[in-house]
């Protein structure tokens, strides 16, 4: 019964959370007695009887004294519940606060209630959400998909909200195998394109573009500045962008322009990602001496508080945070009443606007 780095009793609790996640024991369903799970798995009473525990505790089983351990009832999901779960890579900074807003804005005018959970845009940390919201009674979700860019490997859990009705919309990415599903987006390729296209307008030859390589928007944002370089008859060049992933952001985007300066790559505009990644590559930027925009020309993407109150205006692309997430919250309402939306308008894109500010020198 024991799995490799696992005690016994948690690799039983989850055998038999898999089961009730799966629908082969449903709700009401009786549970095997301690015995008889001891007997099967060769395992001591005490060992089953800390799984059961587990399971009780997290809402997946009830015990009823005199009659044994049942799969909770509320894996029927009655619908009625008035709650939204709404599952955010991160919660506290950036974007995100007002993102929320927007969605709680539209849900609680139509008297909903928000489950509010966040993955730190890891996959393992998205299952366990996804758990959780399937032990609940909610009428629908909205997701940010962690490292979108992957193939999901949580596809058995996102069957389970078809299978039991739940509608669900992501927002700011969705992964390759389930790109037909209701999704609200920035058209990132277009607003990286636009941004690239007015450095190069403004004269810079030797544009650095930084992507993060785990989530949908990085390859989208990495088409938009591949684009605008082809358009412009300029070459791009491999040792000119730098990929990073969610484990490293914090630190491979400054490292590798570190190298490149001193490596003597040729420089005179950063594509950023975003306005983290930004503020970032000048502080980089300042301590090897250089001057932003004197001597290169950097930009964000977001639009973000950063972008207004750092040392010099950073040039970006605006993120109507708020409004994307009303969007969401609207596109899901509809599909929870059982509006008929139109296959086009189920996957629903933002244009993007360029804001200039003091980041980017005309160098003609």
């Amino acid at each position: 019964m024991q799995e490799s780095g696992k005690t016994k009793y948690m690799a039983l609790m989850e055998e038999l959370k898999e089961k009730i996640l799966s629908g082969e024991i449903k709700p009401g369903d009786k549970m095997p007695s301690e015995n008889e799970l001891a007997a099967r798995c060769n395992l001591s009473r005490h060992t089953v009887r800390k799984a059961i525990a587990i399971l009780e505790n997290e809402g997946y089983v009830t015990a009823e004294h005199g009659k044994g351990t049942f799969c909770s009832e509320r894996m029927k999901h009655r619908k009625n519940s008035r709650n939204i779960a709404v599952i955010t890579t991160y919660i506290s900074d950036y974007i995100f606060p007002r993102l929320i807003q927007g969605m709680d804005r539209v849900l609680t005018e139509q008297g909903y209630s928000i489950i509010l959970k966040n993955t730190g845009n890891s996959r393992q940390k998205e299952a366990q959400c996804l758990e959780d919201i399937l032990t609940k009674d909610v009428e629908g979700l909205i997701i940010e998909p962690s490292k979108s860019q992957i193939l999901c490997r949580n596809m058995h859990l996102y069957n389970r909200l078809d299978e039991f009705q739940i509608p669900y919309v992501f927002i700011q990415g969705r992964y390759p195998q389930m790109q037909q599903k209701p999704t609200i987006l920035m058209d990132d390729e277009k607003g990286c394109y636009l941004i690239t296209r007015y450095l190069i307008e403004l004269g810079h030859r030797h544009i650095v573009g930084i992507f993060k390589a785990d989530d949908s928007q990085g390859a989208e944002r990495h088409k938009g500045y591949a684009k605008a370089l082809q358009e412009a008859g300029m070459p791009y060049l491999p040792e000119q962008v730098i990929w990073f992933h969610t484990e490293d952001r914090k630190v491979k985007p400054a490292v590798m322009t570190r190298m490149m300066l001193e490596r003597k790559i040729p420089m005179d505009a950063v594509v950023c990602y975003n306005d983290q990644i930004a503020l970032e590559v000048m502080r980089t930027l300042q301590e090897q001496g250089k001057k932003v925009p004197e001597d290169i020309s950097v930009t964000g993407y977001d639009d973000s508080a950063i972008a207004k109150s750092g040392p010099v205006g950073l040039t970006t692309i605006a993120h109507p945070q708020e409004e994307l997430g009303a969007m969401a919250a609207e596109l899901l309402l509809e599909l929870i009443h059982g509006v008929t939306v139109e296959e086009s308008k189920v996957q629903r894109l933002i244009e993007p606007e360029l804001i200039i500010r003091e980041s980017c020198r005309d160098r003609r």
